[in-house]
């Protein structure tokens, strides 16, 4: 059998996905086994590796070591890296048939301008509440340092990004930041996501507004 262990402990995100990206790319190894010490970073191993035909089969938590067994999915072929096409990577399908741009929103606060902190944060819940009228030009919504308090309970703008989410919006939640704000546990939409996946995602948008 083909294994690798990873020691990605105190790597900053996306250090932990880029690790497990270069393995996957160079080996494709029947058995995975990657040690991680934060939340976050499980989540978003968990997600990388799920996009590219691995499964999480088993987790161990060891004084707050995570350590993480993954290996391929039932049915999944061992393909090389460039073959795969994670959900991260692409618009969405029905996007690309209507011929609409695909629009990202950044959203890096949970407030909108200075002045007033208050009128800041009904700026921006207005602002997510018109999100809508975008249609089907608005593919994804990046959150990302102070934006992030948006996903979490008792958030006015929840509803709002859950019934976004549920119309086919792609939110994806900047993991580091939760965990910054220690807020992790309380996110309630979108999936936790790291630096390269926000990477990716500005550079395949047609167009980024940035609020």
């Amino acid at each position: 059998m083909n294994a690798i262990t990873l020691d990605c402990q105190g790597l900053a995100c996306p250090q932990p996905v880029l690790k497990c990206k270069d393995a996957l790319t160079h080996s494709r190894p029947d058995k995975l086994v990657v040690l991680i010490d934060n939340q976050a970073a499980k989540e978003n191993v968990t997600r990388f590796l799920g996009s590219q035909g691995y499964q999480v089969v088993k987790v161990q938590d060891k004084g707050g070591i995570f350590e993480l067994t993954a290996q391929p999915a039932k049915g999944t072929e061992h393909k090389p890296q460039d073959e795969t096409e994670p959900e991260i990577n692409s618009p969405s399908q029905a996007l690309s048939q209507s011929g609409t741009d695909a629009q990202l929103v950044y959203i890096t606060s949970n407030r909108i301008g200075h002045g007033n902190d208050e009128l800041g944060q009904k700026l921006m819940l207005n602002f997510i509440a018109t999100l809508p009228e975008m249609g089907a030009s608005l593919w994804r919504i990046l959150l990302l340092n102070g934006g992030v308090k948006l996903t979490v309970s008792g958030s006015p703008a929840l509803d709002h990004l859950l019934q976004l989410e549920q119309s086919g919006v792609s939110i994806l939640v900047c993991g580091t930041c939760l965990d910054f704000f220690n807020l992790l546990d309380q996110k309630q939409v979108g999936q936790t996501t790291n630096m390269l996946d926000v990477v990716t995602s500005l550079q395949l948008a047609d167009k980024v507004i940035t609020i």
